[in-house]
């Protein structure tokens, strides 16, 4: 695995448990754990907060000239990072699926995908992180040691998500989640820039009958058998 660089990259499609599934393998491996999709919903929560319309170039750069994120590791016993947007905690209200829909949307930007990429590329210049999130290992971190496409049926992930949402206190309509789902991965898989899709080299790993602990511990087995050479 000569010139890879020790970085795990995790992608797939919304509510896959790439969250919980990187987490845990970025604290066994003794990594640090990119969430890049919390960056494109803290853009489109700006967005949101500021009235501005993610087709309005100027205003959108004017947007990213002045935003700081800064990511800190997740809460006891939670899964998702907190986010500190201009050092302000923005909390769950980054994680609705409503925030996710414009969060895709966002994401199709060319000026906002070359920016936040640069972000993404700077945390990892170092290695010694698993980044997840929809282009990981195919734009942002293509020399990486070891990569993973984690997918897994549609009405499972609308289930999974659903589940993880109430935990927090909100009220879900299940069937509604599955139709966001469904049009996420569409406009992910579509956009021209940086679509959603598994590298060339990368593990697939559907986890639509295996538990989070059996897609890490088979995603650890995969690192060990094929170790990286500056690792």
């Amino acid at each position: 695995m000569s010139g890879r660089k020790p970085i795990v990259t995790i992608d797939g499609p919304s509510g896959g448990g790439k969250s919980t599934v990187s987490r845990l393998l970025a604290a066994k491996l003794q990594f640090t754990y990119l969430d890049t999709g919390a960056m494109y919903r803290a853009v489109a929560y700006q967005c949101r907060e500021q009235g501005i319309d993610p087709d309005d170039n100027a205003r959108v750069t004017n947007l990213l000239s002045m935003l700081r994120i800064t990511l800190l590791p997740p809460d006891p016993g939670e899964d998702d990072v907190r986010v500190l947007i201009n050092d302000r905690e923005v909390g769950t209200s980054l994680r609705t699926p409503e925030m996710g829909m414009l969060a895709s949307r966002v994401s199709a930007m060319p000026l906002v995908r070359a920016s936040l990429t640069g972000m993404q590329q700077e945390m990892g210049a170092a290695g010694y992180i698993v980044a997840e999130g929809r282009d990981t290992g195919t734009v942002v971190f293509p020399q990486a040691a070891w990569k993973f496409f984690l997918d897994a049926s549609p009405e499972v992930r609308a289930h999974r998500r659903a589940a993880q949402l109430r935990s927090k206190g909100m009220e879900v309509d299940e069937q509604a989640l599955l139709q966001q789902i469904v049009q996420r991965d569409k406009e992910d898989s579509e956009r021209s820039i940086a679509p959603l899709m598994a590298a060339a080299d990368a593990h697939i790993i559907d986890s639509t009958g295996l538990d989070v602990a059996e897609v890490v511990n088979l995603m650890l087995r995969i690192i060990q058998e094929n170790p990286c050479s500056t690792h």
